[in-house]
């Protein structure tokens, strides 16, 4: 089968949408940081729409960890294709935005030297929760993270986003050069802000005065991102070829539904993201904490849940009527009422949350969304729990997804087989789980205890020790479909 190239797109059949753009004509403008499926189901096919118009904005991106999205794409000349789907059928678009992958672990000079280059004027991030280096429960960076750590002692041979960005901005300060403009695509509350604040304080610690010029410099803009991206399986990979007659390595799936909110503060410039679908306002926020609370909260208690029920992909849950209640209430009874959005229809992005965790395309699968949940429960669900409590309101529905991913962490499913528990913690959460020896009580006692996670204050909480423990018994002695059954009264 021919391999996707430039050299092959050109002479292929044309049922299926290509770049409109010359690509020899686009020069880099965009370093983007952590150049996965996400990045490239969003934010590169925003790029790749607007680069006819203004092709000085083309994407180089870089791999952080493994060199395997560079291996991938490096033989298509970058491209790659974005597969969407839904109950219809599938539509496939070819997309040629990104012009390079740099590995950073064997090219790190060349993509500092690249950074610190005029022409680059936006350093974009999609890391994920963990890449931040940060205490999950306060959003402050970790100093005593191990990549931080290492990256303090090794300043000009950094491994970490926030040493990478620093090390650059310092290579332009040094230059006289001004500051790019960093901007997170991150599920993070408030992503703008904590980005600053992780990457002004990985600057002060490494030298004060290059901490102070960040400060003073450097726009770190909100946004809101929105798009499911299922893992892309070896079936996938052959649907794409079947398409568009041609190998693709690594092709995207996703679905049709597509957001991005941005807040307009780009010191040296911007493409003009609005006339490609973006949404740019002067205050980001309560979109990230919208889309926070409803659907990332709610995807992960139903991939919690799901998963312990014995449902592979969302859809399946979504195919009983119990989890579609809970969720609709989850969002409903105590998501909803903690948001303040005048003029937003908040009932109606509930309801099209609904129907995209239904599409049976998708086949998002519930473990994918399971990973990492110590870093992804405080902004998704403990946050929103705090609102509640504070304003002396039930958690039932939130407390339950708590509960389902402490019991999740445990490792062992409801028919004893062993779950791949992916998380920085996973460790020490089974240790804690062993020493519990199945009593609720106990289990939710040991996790509670992981601070960075939960803080000092709910610990103590007695609604919210006394809830989540209710739920991990109902979890324990009917499993979770009857649970969640049970509390909708189905």
């Amino acid at each position: 089968m021919t391999r996707l190239s430039a050299k092959t797109l050109a002479g292929s059949p044309t049922g299926f949408a290509v770049p409109d753009y010359d690509r020899s004509a686009v020069t880099p403008g965009i370093v983007h940081l952590g150049i996965g499926a996400f990045h490239r189901a969003h934010m590169a096919v925003y790029v790749d729409s607007l680069l006819a118009t203004n092709p000085s904005w083309g994407v180089v991106g870089a791999s952080l960890r493994r060199p395997d999205t560079k291996e991938a794409l490096e033989p298509q000349d970058g491209l790659y294709t974005v597969a969407v789907r839904d109950a219809s059928g599938t539509k496939a678009r070819v997309i040629g935005s990104i012009l390079k992958v740099l590995d950073a672990n064997t090219q790190r000079s060349e993509l500092l030297d690249l950074m610190a280059s005029p022409a680059i004027r936006i350093v974009s991030l999609t890391v994920t929760e963990k890449g931040y280096c940060s205490a999950p429960a306060t959003g402050e960076l970790d100093p005593n993270h191990p990549d931080i750590v290492h990256d303090l002692a090794n300043p000009d041979a950094p491994r970490s986003a926030p040493g990478i960005i620093v090390a650059a901005l310092a290579q332009r300060r040094a230059a006289d050069i001004r500051p790019f403009t960093v901007m997170s695509c991150d599920n993070l509350p408030s992503n703008g802000p904590t980005t600053r604040r992780i990457v002004v304080r990985f600057a002060e610690l490494r030298d004060p005065a290059l901490g102070a010029w960040v400060a003073e410099h450097v726009a770190f803009p909100g946004t809101m991102i929105d798009r499911i991206v299922p893992s892309t399986t070896d079936a996938d990979r052959a649907m794409v070829t079947s398409l568009t007659g041609l190998e693709d390595a690594w092709p995207i799936m996703t679905e049709p539904f597509t957001q991005w909110v941005i807040e307009d503060h780009f010191p040296l410039g911007r493409p003009p993201f609005e006339t490609v679908g973006a949404q740019v306002v002067k205050d980001v926020e309560p979109f990230e904490r919208m889309k926070l609370r409803m659907l990332n909260g709610s995807h992960s208690t139903l991939a919690y849940l799901g998963y312990l029920a014995g449902h592979q992909y969302v859809s399946d849950a979504m195919a009983d009527p119990a989890f579609v209640k809970l969720i609709h209430n989850l969002m409903t009874e105590e998501a909803i009422p903690t948001l303040d959005m005048p003029g937003v229809d908040l009932p109606g992005y509930r309801d099209q949350l609904l129907e995209r965790f239904r599409n049976p395309a998708l086949q998002h699968r519930t473990w994918q969304i399971a990973m990492d949940g110590t870093q992804k429960l405080p902004q998704r669900l403990l946050g929103t729990i705090r609102d509640r409590l504070k304003a002396d309101q039930p958690i039932t529905h939130l407390a339950l997804g708590v509960a389902a991913w402490m019991r999740y962490v445990m490792g062992i499913d409801e028919n004893g087989d062993t779950i791949d528990v992916k998380d920085p913690l996973a460790m020490r959460m089974m240790a804690i789980s062993a020493g519990a020896g199945g009593d609720p009580e106990a289990l939710f006692d040991g996790l509670s205890a992981l601070t960075e996670v939960f803080g000092t204050d709910l610990p103590q909480n007695e609604v919210f020790r006394g809830t989540v423990i209710e739920h991990l018994e109902s979890l324990f002695e009917i499993g979770s479909a009857e649970t969640v059954a049970e509390l909708v009264g189905d």
